[in-house]
């Protein structure tokens, strides 16, 4: 994990605010329509990139730019069903990063 490109990545509020609405997606995307993907534990998560763009209240290109910036430092992992994108939070990368700061800051 290169962690100077990840705390870059953080350091925009729209990236950031990412990150914390995909921490609870039922409270954070349940007006949009949003439902758990599958009974799938791991795939439960996952937002569908329109709902995030909503969220966001940003064009689509902008929000895209932001997803693919939060996917190369691997704080999202994202999946393709169809058509559709859906993103959600990468925990063990996250947990990794956590660490990372509480050693070293």
């Amino acid at each position: 994990m290169d962690y100077l490109k990840t705390i870059k990545a953080l350091s925009n509020k729209t990236r950031f605010n990412i990150l914390q609405w995909l921490k609870d997606p039922k409270s954070n995307f349940e007006q949009f329509g949003w439902q758990p993907h599958n009974d799938d534990p791991d795939s439960s998560n996952f937002v569908c990139v329109g709902y995030i763009y909503k969220k966001a209240g940003q064009s689509q290109s902008t929000v895209s730019e932001h997803l693919s910036v939060l996917e190369k430092t691997g704080l999202l992992r994202s999946v393709k069903i169809g058509q559709w994108t859906l993103y959600a939070r990468n925990e063990e990368i996250i947990n990794d990063f956590k660490v990372y700061i509480n050693e070293n800051l």
